[in-house]
């Protein structure tokens, strides 16, 4: 959606009362797009932020013209204050990963009893063909004359 277009993209990126939001500017509008919005994001205190435009060999180059940061003061409970203070690693509350929607649901008994039976026939075949191939391989070295 960003390659090989006449003019600038934006990206803004908000963190404020755990919320992440990311918006975008792909169009050269100045009309920014919702790109995502999670909210219950809790991310510990004392990191800095870091940006790379390394791609490896190229393939895209992407420019980072400028990297704008500002602190919010935002007015917090003593409740909020040392709840964030106790986090130590990023966390997203009540996170439902993609694909992840549908609960495993326990097997029948039917199934239960088919896997345990077909199970079992298997193992008796493959002791019922490893005996057999032991006893022809000791009739054979039977017959060997030395």
């Amino acid at each position: 959606m960003v390659r090989n277009l006449n003019h600038d993209t934006f990206l803004v990126i908000r963190y404020v009362k755990r919320r992440l939001t990311v918006l975008i500017d792909i169009d050269g509008k100045h009309e920014w797009r919702d790109c995502i919005d999670v909210p219950g994001v809790r991310l510990p205190r004392g990191y800095y932020f870091g940006t790379s435009s390394v791609t490896g060999d190229l393939s895209d180059n992407h420019d980072i013209i400028s990297l704008k940061l500002y602190q919010l003061t935002v007015e917090r409970t003593p409740e909020e204050e040392k709840r964030d203070r106790e986090v130590y690693l990023p966390v997203v509350d009540n996170l439902k990963l993609p694909g992840m929607e549908a609960s495993l649901e326990p097997m029948s008994g039917l199934a239960l009893f088919l896997i345990v039976f077909f199970s079992l026939v298997a193992i008796v075949f493959a002791i019922v063909i490893g005996v057999i191939v032991y006893n022809k391989w000791q009739e054979q070295s039977r017959k060997h004359f030395y």
